[in-house]
C-alpha cells in the first residue's frame, strides 16, 4: 500500500504541475498533461529510471481508463440538443466531412505515403479525424463565442464529427462475434432505459442520498465499459453514446455536471493524459521527423481542402469560415484515446503510436494559435462577452 501512495503522489505531483502551467500559458490542460507525460517519460528513460513511473501496474492503468471512460461520457452529456436541432443540417454536413475527409486522407498518406500496414493506416485515419472538444470548448468559453449562435454550431460540429470517431474505431476494429450482438443488443437496451431510470432515481433519491446519480453513472458507465471490453471493443463507445442519451437532463442540472467533471478532471483524467504522454518515444520521432511532418500536414490539409468549400456555404464572411475550419482541424481527446486503443491491441507500434500522439498534440496547437491570432470574428462578440471567462474556465481544471 505504501508503494501504491507513492506513485500517485509522483503522478499527482505532475498533474499539480500540469495545472499550474496550463493557467500560466492559457492552454487546455490536456495538452499540458500530454507533454509534461511526456518529458516526464524521456526524463525517466535518458536517466535510466523509467520503472520509477510504473506506468504499466494494473491499479494505474484502471484509473487512466476510468478517467477516459468518464471524460468521454462527459463530452456527450454537455452536448446541446436544441443546437443540434435548430442547426441540423450545418453540424451535420460540417461534422460528417470533418470526419471523412481527414479519416480517409491520413489512412492514404499513412498506407501509400509511409508504408504502414493496412490496420495501422486505418488506425492512423480514426486517430487524426478527430477535432478536440477540449481545446475548442476552452477556446469558446475564452473569447465568449461560446454564447452566440455561431460558436453553438461550431461545437454542435465537433460532436457530430468525434461522433463518427467513435462509431468508426468500433466498426473496424471490434471484431464482430456473437459477443458482439450480445454487447449491441444490452447496449441498446440500457441506453433506451437510461434517461428514464435515470430522472426516476433522480426525482426519488437526489440531494437525499450522497451523490447517488454520480454513482448510478459509474455503474452504468462500468457495466457497459466490461462488456465492450469482453466483446472485443473498448470502454469508451458506449460511454460516449450513454453521455448524448442523458444531455438532455444533463444540461438541467449544471451543478451536478460540475461535481463530476471536477472528479473526472481533478483526479483520474491526470492519470490518462500522463501515462498517454509517457508511452510516446522521443527518440523514434527525432530519428524521423519527416514522418510526424507528413501526418500533421496530412491531417490539417484534409481538413481545410474539406471543409473549407462547405463552410462557405453557411458562413458568408471570411474569418468566420476560416476560424470555423481551422477550430474543426483541431484534435486532442479522442485522438489520443484511439492511438491508445491501436498501441495497447497491437494495432500500431510504439514508435508508429509516437507519431499518432505527437500529431494530435500539434492539432491541438498549431490550428488554434493560427485562428486566434489571423481569424478571431472579433464582430460577433458584444463588449460584455469579450476576454476570459475565467471562472468558467476554472471549472473545467
Amino acid at each position: 500500500m505504501e508503494h501504491i501512495f507513492s506513485v500517485s503522489c509522483l503522478w499527482l505531483g505532475l498533474a499539480v504541475f500540469s495545472a499550474v502551467i496550463a493557467y500560466q500559458l492559457h492552454l487546455s490542460i490536456a495538452l499540458v498533461e500530454i507533454c509534461v507525460g511526456v518529458l516526464a517519460g524521456a526524463a525517466a528513460a535518458y536517466l535510466g529510471t523509467s520503472g520509477m513511473l510504473h506506468a504499466n501496474e494494473e491499479w494505474l492503468r484502471f484509473l487512466a481508463s476510468s478517467g477516459a471512460v468518464l471524460l468521454t461520457f462527459l463530452a456527450g452529456a454537455e452536448l446541446e440538443p436544441t443546437v443540434i436541432r435548430k442547426k441540423l443540417g450545418e453540424v451535420s454536413v460540417v461534422g460528417l466531412v470533418g470526419f471523412l475527409a481527414p479519416f480517409l486522407g491520413c489512412t492514404a498518406a499513412a498506407y501509400y505515403g509511409l508504408g504502414w500496414g493496412l490496420r495501422a493506416s486505418w488506425l492512423a485515419g480514426v486517430a487524426l479525424s478527430t477535432t478536440s472538444m477540449a481545446v475548442v470548448y476552452a477556446v469558446m468559453f475564452d473569447t465568449g463565442l461560446n454564447k452566440t449562435e455561431f460558436g453553438k454550431g461550431v461545437l454542435g460540429a465537433c460532436f457530430i464529427n468525434d461522433l463518427g470517431t467513435v462509431i468508426a474505431l468500433g466498426l473496424i476494429f471490434a471484431p464482430f462475434t456473437y459477443k458482439t450482438v450480445v454487447f449491441l443488443v444490452i447496449c441498446v437496451v440500457v441506453l433506451t432505459l437510461l434517461p428514464r431510470t435515470t430522472a426516476i432515481i433522480t426525482r426519488t433519491y437526489a440531494n437525499r442520498t450522497a451523490a447517488i446519480r454520480t454513482k448510478w453513472i459509474m455503474l452504468v458507465l462500468f457495466g457497459l465499459g466490461a462488456l465492450a471490453l469482453w466483446s472485443g471493443s473498448e470502454a469508451v463507445l458506449p460511454a460516449y453514446v450513454a453521455g448524448m442519451v442523458l444531455a438532455g437532463g444533463a444540461a438541467k442540472d449544471a451543478f451536478w455536471v460540475r461535481r463530476l467533471r471536477t472528479l473526472t478532471v481533478g483526479f483520474l483524467t491526470p492519470f490518462y493524459f500522463l501515462r498517454a504522454g509517457t508511452l510516446v518515444s522521443l527518440p523514434a520521432i527525432f530519428a524521423a521527423p519527416l514522418i510526424f511532418v507528413g501526418l500533421l500536414a496530412a491531417k490539417v490539409a484534409s481538413k481545410i481542402f474539406g471543409l473549407y468549400p462547405i463552410i462557405t456555404r453557411f458562413r458568408k464572411e471570411r474569418n468566420e469560415r476560416w476560424y470555423y475550419t481551422l477550430l474543426m482541424s483541431t484534435g486532442l481527446t479522442f485522438g489520443t484515446i484511439s492511438a491508445l486503443y491501436g498501441l495497447t491491441n497491437g494495432i500500431v507500434t510504439q514508435a508508429q503510436y509516437s507519431f499518432l500522439v505527437a500529431t494530435v498534440i500539434a492539432s491541438a496547437v498549431v490550428p488554434t494559435l493560427i485562428a486566434g491570432m489571423a481569424f478571431l470574428p472579433k464582430h460577433l462578440l458584444t463588449k460584455k462577452e469579450k476576454g476570459p471567462q475565467m471562472e468558467a474556465l476554472g471549472d473545467e481544471g
